[in-house]
């Protein structure tokens, strides 16, 4: 997600939680007396939180969860001393006391057995590893999107999650927000017909979210910061400014470039709407432009053609003329939507409703709500683990077939590329030693 580009997620579901609600017919804010509406609540009753990662997603989740009056958050881990300071303070400021623990090794705050679950908002490169430990160690996990760093580290996540029976959701908030929910029920109902192409626009690009781009030159890392662990499982590089916290997204070592930022938020919808969150393409063909220089070498500009064994062809591009958003285009029609609003033709779509004997999508109040009541009900949430997983795998496939500049074939029943030993072995990554899954 860019500044450029996206909308504040608090700011967004604070102005059309209401507003959409209307809109749509869809019952969306949360009643007062609803589980975890703020309130007094009985110490037995909350579900205690460890945060794991504290910088910019990390904090949004935290303080998202710090509004829930059945949530406490007890423990906050991070290696940068700054972000786990602030994360600290704002915990302490919240409940009026000093009693948040703070850790440097996120291994410690999985130890405490008074933690029922854990919020990761670290870097991609570091999601298999703590979500796997965290699973082992019998905590629910809410995790940033994209699910895994690789695809081969999606399928050991949603194994362990499944093994150790874990609630697991993923921060493909969207699917949390009424205006994504209402463009899947015309598509999922057949309201434009059987759908032929569906098209996903993403950012392309760099953004340069922290002034780092120039900062390229190699010095010693700033002393708050354990440099070392944080490269953690990636290949050992010097440190410079330009690429640690929020722009290491722009590097293949730590993230995936844009493609994989946004593809667990309108990728993921493209497939809700589809009614295929567990399938994956079986043919992807990927064009993409890397930069020549500097540390930046994710793709800014990409096109990647996703074909499914039902016919149904999916595009995702960045910087190539799609419209941003999600919109599948069938035989009697066509639905556009994007975080402001949905768009249909015919116009007359817009005012449908849906009776008992449509096809309901799940309807989630609030995404960290959603949690919440999941880990109490231990119900799926949202977008649990294997649903995360599909949405990312035609972002995974598209990075692999544009780095190497070829068509690939796929099987989604035994996740390997077929007849392409160098492709499917892209599927996964070393890790750096000590580090494993």
């Amino acid at each position: 997600m860019t500044k450029g580009q996206k909308v504040n997620r608090r700011r967004f579901l604070k102005k059309t939680a209401g507003t959409l609600a209307v809109a749509f017919g869809f019952p969306y804010i949360v009643s007062p007396s609803a589980p975890g509406a703020a309130g007094t609540v009985a110490p037995s009753n909350r579900i205690t939180l460890g945060c794991i990662g504290t910088g910019w997603m990390g904090t949004e989740n935290l303080q998202s969860f710090l509004n829930e009056g059945d949530a406490r958050i007890i423990a906050v881990c991070d290696l940068d001393k700054n972000h786990l300071n602030n994360a600290a303070r704002l915990v302490n400021e919240k409940y009026g006391n000093k009693d948040c623990a703070t850790y440097h090794d996120f291994r410690e705050l999985l130890a405490r057995n008074d933690i029922d679950a854990v919020s990761l908002g670290v870097p991609d490169h570091w999601h298999g590893i703590p979500a796997i430990e965290a699973a082992r160690a019998g905590k629910d996990i809410y995790s940033e999107k994209p699910l895994s760093h690789t695809l081969r580290e999606g399928r050991a996540m949603c194994e362990a999650v499944k093994r150790y029976n874990r609630i697991w959701q993923t921060g493909s908030w969207q699917r949390s927000v009424a205006n994504f929910r209402f463009a899947c029920m015309l598509v999922r109902n057949g309201r434009i017909g059987k759908i032929q192409r569906v098209e996903v626009g993403l950012p392309g690009g760099h953004t340069d979210f922290a002034g780092t781009k120039g900062q390229e030159k190699i010095e010693p890392p700033p002393p708050e910061l354990d440099y070392d662990f944080w490269l953690g499982p990636a290949p050992y590089a010097p440190y410079a400014v330009a690429r640690v916290h929020k722009n290491w997204r722009w590097h293949l070592d730590y993230g995936g470039g844009q493609i994989m930022d946004w593809i667990g938020h309108h990728g993921d919808i493209a497939h809700w709407g589809l009614g295929m969150d567990y399938e994956a393409p079986v043919e992807v063909d990927g064009k993409g432009e890397y930069p020549k220089t500097g540390l930046w070498n994710t793709a800014t500009k990409y096109r990647v053609i996703c074909r499914y064994a039902n016919g149904v062809e999916m595009v995702l591009g960045g910087s190539v003329g799609l419209r941003g958003g999600t919109k599948w285009i069938g035989e009697d029609g066509w639905v556009w939507v994007n975080r402001e609003r949905v768009d249909a033709e015919p116009s007359g779509l817009l005012k449908e409703t849906f009776g008992p004997n449509d096809i309901q999508l799940y309807r989630s109040p609030e995404h960290h709500r959603n949690f919440l009541d999941c880990i109490k009900t231990r119900r799926p949430t949202i977008t649990p683990c294997e649903v995360a997983h599909h949405s990312a795998i035609p972002g995974h496939l598209g990075q692999i077939s544009m780095l190497l500049g070829r068509r690939i074939k796929f099987d989604p029943k035994t996740e390997t590329i077929i007849d392409d030993p160098t492709a499917n072995e892209m599927l996964g990554r070393p890790m750096r030693s000590p580090w494993h899954l």
